[in-house]
Formats: C-alpha cells, sequence, structure tokens
C-alpha cells in the first residue's frame, strides 16, 4: 500500500494506490510510427479519513483536477487501484458504478459553466433526484430542494427563477445544494471559490465546513489559493507536473515544508501586514516546466530545483516520511 497510509489510523474512506492516468498526445517521429501519450498523473498515492479534508495544491497544468475527477471515476485509469470505503471501484463499470455516484460528488470550479440557464433552480437541484429515481418528477422533489436551499443559505423562494438572476457566490450556493442531494459521503471541490470574488469565498470556504460539521463530510478541496487550502484543510498534498511531491498536516506543510516546490510555494502567498511582507524571501526557481508527453528520468522538479543533484536526474525520489505524518519526494530534504 501507499507510503502514506501511516498517517492516520483506521480504514479511510478513499485509498488511491499508485494511480496513472494517461491521456493519447497524438503522434510523432517520420511517419508517424510513435504514439505519444501525455502523462497527466503518474504513481500518485495518498488517503483520506472518513470527515477530513484533504486540500490539493499545485500550480496550472500540475494533474490536481484530472486526479480529482480520476478519483471520481470520470476519466479513465491508465495504472494503479482507487478504493473507495474499502471496496476497489477502479473498474466499476454500468449500473454499479451509477449507483456508487450518489455517494461521490463533485462540485464544478464555475458556477456560471455549471448551471444550465434555460432550467429553473427547482429543476437544476432535482435532477439528480430524477435521474437516481428518488422522486418521479421535479414537483414531487420540491420540499427536498426547498430543505438543500435553506442548508446551503438560500431562501425558498428561489425555486422558480433562472441562474441569471444570481450573483456568483448564489449560484455557487445552488451548484452546492445540487452536490448534496443525493447525500453524498465524498464530495471533490475543484477549486470551489476561485470564480468568486474576494469578499464571497470566505461565505462560502465557511459553508463547506458548516456542512461538512453537519453532515459529516470528506472533502477533496482543490485549489491553487493556499490561504483558502490553509484555512480548510486537515492535510495538504502538493503536485508538481503530474507528481505529488510532498503531504502532510496544514501547519507542518507551512511551517516546516520539506519540498523545495512547497517553499516557491508558500513564498508566493502574500501577508496582510506590509512590514513582514517586505521582510519575506520571495524564491522564484528558473527553469522549464517538463515536457508532460516526455517527462524526464528521476525527479520531475529537477530542471528547476536549486538542490538538484546526479541521482535526481537518475532515480525518482520516493514519497518518503520526513517528520511524523509528514511525506516529502526529495533525496536532498530529511
Amino acid at each position: 500500500m501507499a507510503q502514506t497510509e501511516a498517517e492516520k489510523p483506521g480504514n479511510p474512506l478513499v485509498e488511491v494506490d499508485n494511480l496513472s492516468v494517461r491521456f493519447p498526445g497524438g503522434r510523432a517521429g517520420f511517419w508517424g510510427q510513435q504514439h505519444l501519450h501525455v502523462h497527466a498523473v503518474d504513481n500518485v498515492s495518498f488517503t483520506i479519513q472518513q470527515g477530513e479534508t484533504l486540500g490539493l495544491v499545485g500550480e496550472s497544468g500540475s494533474g490536481k483536477t484530472t486526479l480529482g475527477r480520476a478519483v471520481l471515476r470520470r476519466v479513465p485509469v491508465h495504472e494503479g487501484h482507487i478504493r473507495f470505503d474499502g471496496a476497489d471501484i477502479t473498474q466499476t463499470q454500468g449500473q454499479a458504478l451509477r449507483q456508487l455516484r450518489r455517494h461521490m460528488q463533485l462540485i464544478f470550479q464555475d458556477p456560471y459553466a455549471s448551471l444550465n440557464p434555460r432550467m429553473r433552480v427547482l429543476d437544476l437541484v432535482a435532477e439528480p433526484l430524477v435521474v437516481h429515481g428518488l422522486v418521479r418528477n421535479r414537483d414531487e422533489a420540491a420540499d427536498q430542494v426547498a430543505e438543500l436551499l435553506d442548508l446551503v443559505g438560500l431562501p425558498t423562494d428561489t425555486l422558480d427563477r433562472y441562474p441569471h438572476a444570481f450573483s456568483g457566490g448564489q449560484r455557487q450556493r445552488i451548484v452546492i445544494a445540487r452536490a448534496l442531494a443525493l447525500h453524498p459521503r465524498f464530495i471533490v471541490a475543484d477549486e470551489p471559490v476561485s470564480a468568486l470574488d474576494v469578499s464571497v469565498r470566505a461565505q462560502v470556504v465557511n459553508l463547506l465546513q458548516d456542512l461538512q460539521r453537519d453532515l459529516g463530510l470528506t472533502y477533496l478541496f482543490i485549489a491553487h489559493d493556499l490561504s483558502v487550502v490553509q484555512h480548510i484543510s486537515s492535510r495538504i498534498a502538493i503536485m508538481y507536473a503530474g507528481c505529488l511531491v510532498e503531504i502532510g498536516p496544514a501547519d507542518t506543510i507551512y511551517d516546516d515544508p520539506k519540498h523545495p516546490y512547497t517553499e516557491a510555494l508558500l513564498s508566493a502567498v502574500p501577508v496582510p501586514d506590509p512590514v513582514q511582507e517586505r521582510q519575506r524571501k520571495r524564491i522564484v526557481y528558473q527553469g522549464e516546466v517538463p515536457n508532460p508527453m516526455m517527462p524526464p528520468d528521476g525527479c520531475r522538479f529537477q530542471g528547476r530545483c536549486p538542490l538538484v543533484t546526479d541521482i535526481c536526474r537518475r532515480q525518482t525520489p520516493p514519497l518518503e516520511e520526513k517528520s511524523t505524518g509528514h511525506f516529502a519526494a526529495c533525496w536532498n530534504r530529511h
């Protein structure tokens, strides 16, 4: 099993073991005989306990969204295993997968794009209930939808209104209500506040925390805003170029990062105090991000890392425990 299994005792709700995802990347060579693949996710392992929030952080193109969708079985898995509540769901198909998705839901990044503008709020939130046969029609679901809207802080008189009548924060609350309609146990929140105004982000994050406390939800919270991730997450995982480079308790990641890439990410987080901000050291690494269709041997971060040595270019560093519950993939950090 993955190294990170030792992070917390008990049986985790979600287990990801050596997961890899590939996408077709066209052909290369004079006659096009070489088939290329995009290495979107490579050999990633982690666990999430029931009621926990794992924050997943990385720059654009790091593979975090692909990883979240793979865990939900929305993109094909190339290698590895995904277990939900102890059952291997890697190859689950058909009706079994349909039933499984009642327990695993997704909150999309852009509330403007994820809501059909031609459907009323009642229709939008009731749709999962109708599709899964829990109600016969949308009108029958009206009472349940009203309860869901009240749960996410929206008045029930919004049932007959359309998405264009709401602000961005209100739309995201509708998206959250729809995700909760089937009473899931696990939710992948894919940058749920990045498209919102700064003044609204804290409200939505607090709502997600309240729902977790009241409903016992488990989150995989994907984001690039490290301040938001620190506020909501129990543990934090850092991705770079499709690989997991560090994972550990949120406070430990922020106070004592072990991977050079994590240090650079944290140095970019703004500090409200202007005096402290001027005194901070901003870490900027030179170099290129590796080509996802032809990743290098060894560490993916070798082209930008100031600590790179020969072994970094030859062998991929394992995700090792550097301190209690804190894992990092770096040959030169202990």
